[in-house]
């Protein structure tokens, strides 16, 4: 795509962009956004890291960033003659309250997924509410709201905006929220002032996110490898069984990980928020964890039509279910996955094999070895195999 880079037709005086610039950030302050910064509209400081993040085969099967690969390249691929990048956070810590009881064995989900609100409605809106001041300020001018689904390296512009810097766990953190906020961006074709780069990186010699994941996500410092992550593993792998040797390490995590962020010293005294988008109201406890294992479709339709778990669908839901229940030792639950083995789903049979073969019980050894006959999926007759077999060394 050609770089015309041409100024819109807008009725601005350059000099007034300063103080254009500044009241956008306070528009963009009383919609809800808690750090606000304004990026040159160039090609990516780490286009570099990016591409060999690409070619090391790290993003996994997430088919759709390396198809876009060559768009991440310049933010003219999202907005054609774009002069600047809003960037744009928003803060989700809604704190640690897990809602189980104290001797409550629990599955986690990842904070920014514990409200009833899709966080891209959210900030869809707002992006768009400031689009749209924006152009009764400058009229003709073009603009493109951003909320993940775009080929944007979204923490390089905001950095580059000022926001923050890259943690050693690949996270934006800012020395006041932490790393807890989401992340949006307004591109405008109107050439406003960029804010000063953070140049500083504020992590010193602590390597705590990279020692304490439980997969080993982490070849190196600023460097992740999804294949391995867990919030890849339950979210974006979807279609296909979790490689079995990253099971027990996914642990009590139902969707999402906040590890690598709950281990960070900058976390430690981020302000919570007080908006009630972000209010958790998903108890993670062992009864959510049954309910999880006895959704049907039109259930999980009914519940996460407007929540981000609406992404990995029911089948993933699950599945994700059954690994919980083997880590967290839920022998109570053995009755839901017997009954999975016949799911229709074969990612959800296989995985209810394996959690029962780690469960282990004279219920789950005969429910396995029933179901071994009349199996038909070459995958889950592995499965299935090797729960038996994983039964059979611990007789």
């Amino acid at each position: 795509m050609a770089k015309t880079m041409t100024q819109s037709d807008t009725n601005i005086d350059e000099t007034n962009t300063s103080a254009l610039a500044a009241e956008l950030k306070r528009q963009a302050a009383t919609l809800g956004f808690q750090l606000v910064g304004i990026a040159p509209a160039t090609a990516p400081e780490s286009g570099p890291h990016f591409e060999r993040w690409l070619e090391r085969g790290f993003a996994g099967q997430m088919e759709y960033i390396p198809r876009r690969r060559e768009a991440y390249g310049h933010p003219e691929f999202v907005l054609e003659s774009v002069r600047s990048v809003v960037m744009l956070a928003a803060n989700y810590n809604s704190g640690d309250d897990s809602g189980a009881a104290p001797d409550d064995a629990s599955l986690r989900i990842a904070r920014y997924a514990r409200s009833t609100a899709d966080y891209h409605d959210v900030l869809k809106s707002r992006v768009k509410q400031l689009a749209n001041w924006l152009h009764d300020q400058c009229p003709g001018c073009r603009t493109r709201g951003v909320v993940d689904t775009a080929p944007l390296l979204e923490r390089d512009f905001a950095r580059r905006a000022g926001l923050g810097w890259f943690g050693k766990n690949t996270m934006l953190i800012n020395k006041r929220m932490g790393s807890w906020f989401f992340l949006a961006a307004l591109l405008t074709d109107v050439d406003l002032p960029a804010d000063q780069t953070h140049e500083t990186s504020h992590c010193g010699t602590c390597t705590r996110c990279l020692e304490a994941c439980p997969t080993d996500a982490f070849p190196e410092p600023h460097v992740l490898d999804a294949r391995r992550c867990i919030s890849y593993l339950t979210i974006e792998l979807r279609g296909e069984p979790i490689p079995a040797e990253l099971r027990p390490g996914i642990g009590e995590w139902l969707f999402g990980c906040d590890v690598c962020q709950d281990v960070c010293p900058w976390n430690r005294k981020a302000p919570q928020t007080n908006e009630p988008q972000w209010t958790p109201v998903l108890a993670q406890s062992a009864e959510t964890l049954g309910e999880t294992l006895r959704i049907d479709e039109a259930a999980f339709r009914e519940r996460y039509r407007k929540h981000p778990i609406w992404r990995i669908g029911r089948d993933g839901l699950v599945r994700n279910a059954c690994i919980v229940t083997a880590n967290l030792g839920e022998s109570r639950f053995v009755p839901d996955l017997v009954r999975l083995l016949a799911d229709a789903s074969s990612i959800v049979r296989g995985a209810a094999a394996w959690a029962l073969g780690r469960l282990g019980g004279e219920v789950a050894s005969q429910s396995l070895a029933e179901r071994s006959s009349s199996e038909d999926d070459p995958t889950v007759t592995q499965e299935i195999a090797a729960a038996l077999a994983h039964l059979a060394t611990e007789d």
